[in-house]
């Protein structure tokens, strides 16, 4: 695919903001800080598009003013010492792009993940330094046919999931001419303001979510593992599939009758065939230690609960353990319980005592994913780990600019061993999506495993 790239600017906040740098909480500093790429491809109705800048020109417009109230993302990062970051809110602006293509949208088939993809989204150059680096980048290309995408790029280390969805939904708003629904809670000092009652039992907790994650038996690091070739595959799963896991997952438990257990979830029991289906695709020992990554959203955990339209990261990754031959030769119902436990930590006293730790922590550097894919450095929850992150409750799809709604959205490209997303299907009817990236030795045997039980 050939994509000739027509404009490049910075889009600053459409009146003044205000200037000055936010302190980040802990959250907005561990884990991936890089920029995180989602895409959206429209269908217009032609007689909308009355000229070829139409949509660029709305989409430009309209950014500029949800720049205002979101005015963090038009700010740059700035490394302050210890591994910690700080946002200089400058309004030096977003970056906007704008490509053609000579394709149409019917080339892209079913929207699968494809290298062409990397076309469509915005590349940022980390070899930079950071406080060069744009919060946000857009792109928009138009096709021959007149359909286009749209693409974001956003630094995690400014919003979790929740927060850029939330943007990304009244910028669409103000793009059809309506108010902001939600106007973004943008005080970081929330966070910074807990603290742990003196003398708490809390202090006590352990935190393996800060450990780094098991590597394969008889290896002494992951470098080997991180330089293996990937591939990602979208695997689709109808509702009586997800119903049949849920089954599988809480055979032989007495849920319904304890007034204190619950039935495991979709994604308890989703997550568990996958952690499941990787072990065996790896084909790892028995004795082999795995963990699993999973992203718990603390904002309803807390107490009291962050306000509304939080805007920041407040995501909390926990990681659930056990050894592959436990995994693969006991029921669903195992993964799934190793995965609830791991959720069930995320309370309050949980939270704060983590906060704590990491406020303790005199450099946060290795608690962070700031690298580039090839690199030996941070945290790797490839072979033999994986991370599955749930998109099961956000509000993903509907995305309308004024010239209709998607005809698809999806996570953008990614390419290390072990990411994971579940995504609801479009259609809402309980199917579901498992968009994942696996080394290219494993993908067919997990893609058997994935559905040998389940057809």
């Amino acid at each position: 695919m050939v994509v000739k790239f027509k404009d490049c600017c910075a889009l600053k906040p459409s009146q003044p903001t205000w200037q000055g740098c936010l302190t980040l909480s802990e959250w907005d500093q561990v884990g991936v800080i890089t920029h995180v790429p989602t895409i959206y491809f429209y269908k217009p109705d032609h007689n909308f598009v009355t000229s070829s800048d139409t949509i660029a020109n709305t989409l430009k417009d309209s950014l500029s003013r949800a720049l205002v109230p979101f005015y963090p993302l038009a700010g740059r990062l700035h490394w302050i010492g210890g591994g910690r970051l700080e946002l200089d809110c400058n309004a030096v602006g977003v970056r906007f792009i704008e490509a053609e293509s000579s394709s149409k949208l019917d080339d892209f088939g079913d929207f699968s993940p494809s290298p062409e993809y990397h076309y469509l989204i915005p590349t940022v150059d980390y070899t930079l330094p950071i406080h060069e680096l744009p919060i946000l980048l857009v792109q928009l290309t138009t096709f021959k046919c007149g359909g286009v995408s749209l693409s974001l790029a956003i630094s995690h280390a400014v919003v979790d999931g929740q927060s850029a969805l939330h943007f990304i939904s009244e910028w669409a708003r103000l793009a059809r001419g309506e108010p902001i629904e939600v106007v973004p809670f943008l005080d970081r000092k929330v966070f910074q303001a807990l603290n742990l009652p003196a003398g708490s039992a809390t202090l006590g907790l352990d935190h393996s979510e800060f450990n780094h994650p098991p590597l394969i038996l008889g290896q002494a690091d992951n470098i080997e593992e991180r330089k293996k070739k990937t591939t990602v595959a979208m695997l689709s799963l109808t509702k009586d599939q997800v119903e049949k896991l849920k089954r599988m997952a809480n055979e032989g438990t007495n849920f319904n009758n304890s007034d204190t257990k619950r039935a495991y979830t979709r994604y308890e029991s989703v997550a568990g065939h996958i952690w499941r289906c990787a072990s065996k695709a790896r084909d790892h020992k028995n004795e082999q230690p795995t963990a699993m990554g999973v992203c718990v959203d603390s904002r309803s955990r807390m107490q009291p609960p962050l306000p509304q339209g939080y805007f920041g990261n407040a995501t909390f990754d926990v990681i659930a353990t056990s050894l592959a031959g436990d995994l693969v030769t006991k029921p669903l119902g195992y993964a799934s319980s190793r995965i609830r436990e791991a959720i069930e930590k995320v309370t309050n006293d949980y939270v704060l005592s983590a906060i704590d730790n990491l406020r303790n922590q005199p450099d946060l550097t290795r608690f962070q994913d700031l690298q580039a894919l090839g690199s030996d450095q941070g945290p790797f929850y490839g072979n033999p780990n994986l991370g599955v992150v749930s998109w099961l409750t956000l509000p993903l799809y509907g995305l309308d600019f004024g010239w209709g709604k998607e005809i698809y959205m999806g996570p953008g490209t990614h390419g290390f061993d072990g990411d994971s997303l579940i995504l609801p299907s479009p259609d809402g009817n309980g199917s579901a999506i498992v968009a994942l990236c696996l080394q290219v030795a494993h993908m067919d045997a997990f893609k058997k495993h994935f559905y040998e039980d389940i057809i």
